[in-house]
């Protein structure tokens, strides 16, 4: 890496919006083949930086030169010209096309100027599938996938054409462990060949693994720019959040807590699910853990009423769960999907009519709808969960991740819930906002409600959980109590092996 001069220079740039300073003289650099992390809480301006940086913002103030030249960034074409390559965390696919159709999406290779070159479209995504050691039907139409596997064609996407510099905005969020370690050996590929990568993630040990440097920003300014050999864990986060986050290291897992609430029999659909039977105990966070294709989502949808089960019972306090997730919410069970943007947000709406939409039923039993109701009920969950909002009438599509979710469940607190499922609590939100939204969970736990939490962050299901479910192929393969585990007991389990039977 060419320590004297920088691939990219972004110099004294300055973003505002009315009311708010984002970005205030920030100044930020690339190297040659570089990996420079880019991490903050939600709300500090790394995605603000990232939409200059491609053209999607004007910055206020501030100069961008690339290659030792200024250049004038106004779009996506003239981010693509200076050799910028962007994936965005929020997924940019078309449902129905296949795989080869989104990657190759506006840039077609043609035979004359007419038809398209199928055969020659196909050979290079193969070529890039096995460049990435991703395993990805080509022919699948995506809304078929995943979002794990979605995640991969966004990053075939922009690996397609070579680039000086990729941006990767929280780029593993969806993938497991093995996807990820792949995606991990294309990176330093990249880097030996002099690319450069832009890394943004909330995963700390992805960048001290990755990131040759680090620049933290927080409010909206530059808290400092780290070497590899610097990057620590306290002094990250104290840069981020702007004081010490005090580890909960007192926490006591029970794994016994209540009386059995949630009861799964012999669960079982044709596409995965084999026989899953477990109980679930009121006062408990019940971890759900395991490898993507492993049925965690699958066995949260059939709890909910999403997904049909051909075999097996579900029990909620001795009554039958019905099938329909209409009727699953009016038993006491509520769902935080996996995907909080497209799931569990209508993103147009505000947070209070998004908090309305589950609650109509509870909310206006005995009284008529009216708007003052709704921001009275959004108000006082805004208080409750500390949403950072500047009133329940801001649309949802303006808050930072951590909040959205913090909205999502919020949509629960109204209704007398027994049992709440969770899909990955946590991905994309920062440090701080973690903390918080499992102080949530934990306080609903206290109530004596079931709480499940599937996530394929294993430090997530150590911190959390009271017990942990490991599932593989579509079966439960343990069940533990979080009594001095370990995060290699949880991927050995997860692989299909436990210490026990390594010995």
């Amino acid at each position: 890496m060419n320590e004297e001069k920088k691939l990219l220079y972004m110099k004294h740039i300055r973003k505002a919006f009315p009311g708010v300073l984002v970005l205030d003289d920030v100044d930020f650099s690339v190297g040659y083949g570089e990996v420079h992390g880019l991490m903050g809480e939600n709300g500090a301006g790394k995605s603000t930086l990232i939409k200059i940086l491609t053209g999607i913002y004007p910055s206020d103030e501030g100069t961008i030169e690339v290659d030792g030249k200024e250049v004038q960034i106004q779009n996506k074409y003239d981010a693509a010209s200076c050799g910028i390559s962007v994936i965005y965390q929020e997924l940019s696919l078309i449902p129905t096309l296949t795989v080869i159709e989104n990657i190759f999406l506006g840039q077609e290779l043609t035979k004359g100027k007419v038809f398209l070159d199928r055969k020659a479209m196909r050979k290079r995504a193969q070529e890039l599938v096995e460049k990435c050691h991703f395993d990805i039907d080509l022919d699948a139409a995506v809304e078929n996938l995943s979002v794990a596997k979605q995640q991969i064609v966004e990053i075939l996407k922009s690996l397609l054409f070579d680039a000086k510099i990729i941006i990767m905005d929280e780029p593993t969020a969806s993938l497991n462990i093995q996807e990820s370690e792949s995606l991990f050996e294309i990176i330093r590929r990249l880097k030996a060949q002099g690319t450069s990568i832009i890394y943004i993630s909330h995963r700390l040990e992805e960048i001290w693994n990755l990131a040759d440097r680090l620049t933290v920003l927080r409010d909206g300014k530059v808290r400092g720019v780290l070497s590899k050999e610097e990057i620590e864990p306290a002094k990250v986060v104290h840069m981020m959040i702007g004081k010490d986050l005090q580890e909960e290291d007192s926490v006591v897992h029970d794994p016994i807590a209540g009386g059995s609430v949630l009861k799964i029999e012999n669960l079982s659909t044709p596409e995965l699910l084999d026989k899953i039977t477990f109980e679930a105990r009121g006062g408990q966070i019940l971890g759900i853990g395991g490898l993507v294709g492993s049925g965690r989502t699958e066995t949260l949808e059939c709890i909910y009423g999403l997904r049909r089960y051909t075999e097996g019972k579900i029990t909620i306090d001795g009554e039958t769960v019905a099938d329909k997730a209409g009727r699953v919410r009016k038993q006491g069970i509520g769902l935080v999907p996996e995907d909080r943007r497209v799931q569990g947000l209508v993103q147009g709406l505000s947070v209070a009519d998004n908090i309305a939409l589950t609650n109509y039923d509870v909310m206006f039993r005995t009284s008529y709808i009216t708007p003052r109701k709704i921001v009275e009920t959004a108000d006082k969950c805004i208080r409750q969960l500390r949403i950072k909002t500047p009133d329940g009438m801001t649309k949802c599509m303006n808050l930072s991740g951590g909040n959205q979710q913090k909205v999502v469940l919020a949509k629960w607190l109204e209704r007398d819930l027994k049992v709440l499922l969770v899909d990955e609590p946590t991905v994309g939100i920062d440090v701080g906002s973690k903390a918080e939204i499992y102080g949530i969970l934990r306080s609903i736990a206290d109530q004596g409600k079931v709480v499940i939490v599937v996530s394929s962050d294993v430090e997530e299901l150590l911190k959390i959980s009271d017990r942990i479910l490991i599932l593989v192929n579509g079966k439960v393969y343990d069940d533990i109590p979080n009594r001095g585990l370990t995060a290699d007991d949880l991927l050995l389990a997860a692989s299909g092996m436990s210490k026990k039977e390594e010995v």
